[in-house]
């Protein structure tokens, strides 16, 4: 007979996408800009090409071909490319800062403050994003979101899938792995944080890309936990205590 696995204690949050919609908040954010000074953009697409180019940068930082940068640098090393290639003109140094800082003003997923202040009842919550954290605490205090604290890959000098991160995390915290869980909407994160021993929360945001897009929502046995949000992995815990 299987023993049971030992108590989650503590609850790490991946941020973009799975705690907040970062491609609905950026279409806002442009379509404001853009009637403020006459622009005709597709901010969809410049939304979905200011994320596209987010894994690309990180990967040259992570192969060393650039120094480690915070995730607000990387971003608007990435704005200032797109800016180009939509033909975005007539933006002085301070819109476009403010522009960059739209990752600071993400709204959450309509679950999200509740779902999290019913895990924080029985769990440490805590976020574990690549997004630095300025970025996270401003984006925190816009949101109004309940952390018992907040943790960035910043702190290890490593971006996920780095197992320092995920590892980092959990001597931060002074757990063992397998009493820290890993809660994404995505599964390569969810996959290397159970490669490094931490248990694992899948949730589902059919919305993240978009209403056309097509992401993978099936239930993934390899992981402790599937829920549809979170006061489902909220109800899915309790009943496992």
């Amino acid at each position: 007979m299987r023993s049971k696995p030992p108590a989650v204690l503590v609850l790490v949050f991946d941020v973009f996408g799975t705690v907040v919609d970062w491609r609905g908040s950026l279409v806002r954010e442009g379509r404001k800009l853009g009637r403020a000074k006459g622009l005709k953009v597709d901010w969809e697409a410049f939304a979905d090409a200011w994320r596209a180019g987010y894994r690309p940068a990180m990967a040259r930082v992570r192969s060393g071909e650039l120094p480690w940068r915070t995730i607000d640098a990387l971003h608007r090393m990435i704005l200032d490319e797109l800016l180009k290639q939509f033909g975005i003109e007539g933006l002085g140094e301070e819109e476009v800062q403010q522009l960059n800082r739209a990752w600071h003003r993400l709204r959450p997923w309509p679950d999200a403050r509740a779902g999290l202040s019913r895990l924080k009842r029985d769990h440490v919550i805590a976020t574990l994003s690549n997004g630095n954290v300025a970025l996270l605490t401003a984006l925190s205090k816009f949101g109004a979101l309940p952390w018992d604290c907040i943790l960035s890959a910043e702190l290890f000098r490593h971006y996920k899938p780095d197992a320092q991160v995920y590892l980092g995390a959990a001597a931060l915290l002074d757990v063992p792995p397998r009493r820290l869980m890993m809660v994404a909407a995505h599964k390569d994160d969810l996959h290397a944080a159970k490669a490094c021993g931490l248990r694992t929360a899948f949730v589902r945001r059919p919305l993240e890309f978009g209403r056309r897009a097509r992401p993978d929502l099936k239930d993934e046995p390899a992981f402790d936990v599937n829920a549809d949000d979170f006061l489902d992995l909220a109800r899915k815990l309790a009943r496992g205590r």
